[in-house]
């Protein structure tokens, strides 16, 4: 039986967030067994490039192809929604969405280009469902409003139990003294102190405030970047620490800076490191999360913004989500049609974060028993595995059926030329 023909153009060789989650997603193609995948390799920003040949991904690499010969069935697009373009039959955008509470019109006009929008979260489809923006004439008056007219559905990005899951480590961490670590795991990104979307700044600062003067503090390590690896990336990040450290009176507990890419194999030793015990994302947005998931799957507590995305499956009864309020995004931290200036984001209390950094550090046993209980849930409901076979069954309700183009032997028809006498 002929296969449904999808093309997939996707940044899916590279390291990035949406490399990951395009890897996830073809395989999970491949898996069903009923679609012949083609895939149109993209770039993402200035994130590195090459990972499938590095880590010898040779059934993705085998399916890329240099450009689209003919129209394909199914056309899928894994970016951001501005990006989004009808090319195939059916046409199937995939985006993680947005961390504030609008999204671009651009975005919500890219949505509207294709026939199906997936995306990774609740609280993105929420915020596509809810943007609206009044449209004008040329002369101011109003003629109608932006919205949503396409559907969009919840696909949520399924851990690989493969590559994240418990087990000893060997990551050497022989240069950290302390026994007990919180672990940041996330980019540096635009943004003035305490405006970042990751909030790495506000997290350094209320961890030195919390445990300073303190006798056998933990410490923190920050596995961090600002898109690229290079000298001066990493001489900012030490500067931007050593700054926030100048602000906070006393003795100090200690900050571990790690830079450069890891492998997944490293990562996972790295969550299962003995001394990393928990992990702390006072994050002010995210569109899913896929850190907080990961670490999820080894069982230790996890601290993180009672907001967006990873509520979608850190539950509120094994973790410690912390409360707060929305605030409108800072202008240093807005992105030209993406994070808008008209829109919010989360604010941590101060208070509870620092009440909550020093209960999980004094009651460390109470909520790692938590943790195992989340990671049970983590390693049956939000899987690969899962996320292929909810992938399955949106793809059987929505994409139509499409007949195959055959070629017809038809007798010979033609008119035998006549003599005429």
């Amino acid at each position: 039986m002929d296969k449904t023909t999808v093309a997939v153009s996707c940044p899916i060789d590279t390291y990035s967030g949406y490399g990951a989650r395009s890897r996830d997603f073809v395989k999970a193609l491949l898996k069903l067994e009923k679609y012949d995948v083609k895939i149109l390799s993209q770039r993402w920003g200035n994130t590195s490039y090459g990972y499938l040949k590095q880590h010898n991904e040779t059934e993705l690499l085998n399916a890329i192809i240099p450009k689209l010969e003919k129209q394909p069935e199914v056309w899928i697009q894994i970016t951001v929604p501005n990006e989004f373009q009808r090319v195939g039959k059916y046409n199937i955008g995939v985006t993680a969405g947005i961390e504030t509470t609008v999204a671009a019109p651009q975005w919500i006009e890219g949505v509207n280009r294709m026939d199906l929008t997936l995306t990774s979260s609740e609280h993105s489809k929420n915020v596509f469902e809810k943007t609206k923006f009044d449209k004008a004439d040329p002369q101011g008056r109003a003629i109608g409003a932006l919205e949503l007219t396409r559907d969009v559905k919840v696909l949520f990005e399924g851990l690989d139990t493969t590559k994240y899951y418990k087990t000893k480590s060997n990551f050497d961490l022989n240069s950290i003294k302390e026994s007990f670590c919180f672990l940041f795991v996330g980019h540096w990104l635009q943004g003035d102190f305490g405006q970042d979307r990751k909030n790495v700044g506000y997290t350094i600062k209320s961890f030195l405030e919390t445990f300073k003067n303190k006798k056998d503090a933990p410490a923190l390590i920050l596995k961090t970047g600002m898109g690229t690896s290079s000298l001066i990336n990493t001489e900012v990040i030490l500067d931007k620490i050593n700054g926030i450290r100048k602000t906070v009176k006393g003795s100090l507990p200690n900050i571990y800076f790690i830079d450069g890419d890891m492998d997944d194999s490293e990562i996972n030793e790295l969550y299962n490191h003995p001394k990393v015990k928990a992990m702390i994302s006072l994050t002010k947005g995210e569109g899913f999360g896929r850190p907080l998931l990961e670490f999820s799957a080894v069982g230790k507590p996890i601290i993180a913004s009672n907001w967006s995305g990873h509520i979608d499956f850190l539950h509120p009864e094994f973790n410690k989500l912390i409360g707060g309020t929305l605030t409108q995004v800072h202008k240093s931290a807005l992105v030209k049609d993406i994070i808008l200036s008209e829109s919010s984001w989360f604010t941590p209390d101060d208070a509870e974060v620092g009440k909550t950094l020093k209960d999980v550090y004094k009651n460390y046993k109470k909520y790692v028993e938590l943790a195992k209980r989340q990671a049970f849930r983590t390693n049956n409901e939000y899987t690969l595995e899962k996320m292929t076979e909810v992938l399955g069954n949106i793809l059987e309700e929505n994409v139509p059926f499409f007949p195959k183009e055959v070629d017809l032997n038809l007798p010979d028809l033609s008119i035998p030329k006549l003599k005429l006498k």
